[in-house]
């Protein structure tokens, strides 16, 4: 057990804080990595696996420079286990906003979803689940960008320095000539 939890924790190192330290050292602001750390987030738990990483391009395209892409890549990267932990309660939300009849979750639906063969519920589970996420995303947007933003406020003022008051102006040739002129 001991061996599997270290090798969990290096990983959890390697793949995300090690690459977050880095883009915090580059200077990043605190406030587009927590909005870049919260739609990884809300929109890697999006309930149709696969798609999440489409979905964070599409969102990096349209915000710009508002969003780090690297922060966002890894928050959607880290959000897999989450993303399939919440499918059947965004299932159940959208069963409930839209009155629709609960969805049986048998090994046969998932084996028909698998081979294409598919029923209509199957169907309209896959959209209760889409509608369920749809109405809390919102909510998972502006909560984590919340518990976000002071955590980067606080690794930027651990991890990025601040340049020395004391800094070597540099002149071009025709600005040397002029000044020792002046003199």
């Amino acid at each position: 057990m001991t061996i599997c939890r270290f090798d969990l924790w290096q990983w959890l190192n390697a793949k995300i804080v090690e690459p977050l330290i880095q883009i915090v050292r580059r200077g990043a602001e605190p406030k587009q990595l927590a909005l870049s750390t919260a739609v990884g987030l809300t929109l890697g738990v999006f309930p149709i696996c696969g798609t999440t990483v489409i979905l964070c391009g599409v969102a990096i395209a349209i915000l710009g420079d508002r969003c780090n892409a690297a922060t966002t890549m890894i928050f959607n990267f880290a959000a897999t286990p989450i993303e399939l932990s919440l499918i059947v309660p965004f299932l159940r939300l959208g069963e409930v906003v839209s009155g629709g009849p609960h969805f049986e979750l048998t090994p046969d639906a998932f084996k028909k979803v698998i081979t294409g063969q598919a029923s209509k519920e199957v169907f309209l589970s896959i959209y209760h689940a889409i509608l369920g996420w749809l109405i809390a995303t919102p909510v998972i947007l502006v909560v984590l960008y919340m518990i976000s933003l002071p955590c980067f406020k606080l690794l930027a003022r651990r991890f990025v320095t601040v340049p020395s008051t004391h800094t070597t102006q540099t002149f071009s040739h025709a600005e040397i000539k002029l000044k020792v002129r002046e003199a």
